[in-house]
């Protein structure tokens, strides 16, 4: 078991207990089987999506947020850009213009 989920668990079973709730009373606040906050609370795997139920229904959807900072929004038109003034500029081909027989 990684030490991680175990204290992830943890602290979601610390927030149920400050919230005086039992594990049934949780599970059906959060529509999740009463099996997968177990697996939850012990660290022995889970989902994002029962975590997030989970956090929901104790009201601490801010939680995850504490975590760390969230990923810069990325636009690939940014990336487009970018890449283009990397590139090394092309240099514009002369074109002969024949004349015409006299």
């Amino acid at each position: 078991m990684d030490d991680l989920e175990r204290q992830l668990g943890q602290r979601v079973r610390a927030l149920r207990l400050s919230a005086r709730l039992t594990q049934n009373e949780l599970a059906d606040r959060a529509n999740v089987s009463i099996g997968a906050l177990k697996h939850l609370e012990s660290g022995a795997g889970s989902t994002t999506t029962t975590l997030v139920k989970v956090l929901r229904a104790l009201g601490q959807e801010d939680w995850i947020a504490t975590l760390g900072p969230g990923p810069e929004p990325f636009n690939p038109l940014d990336l487009l850009a970018d890449r283009r003034r990397q590139a090394p500029k092309a240099h514009p081909q002369r074109v002969r213009h024949r004349r015409p027989p006299s």
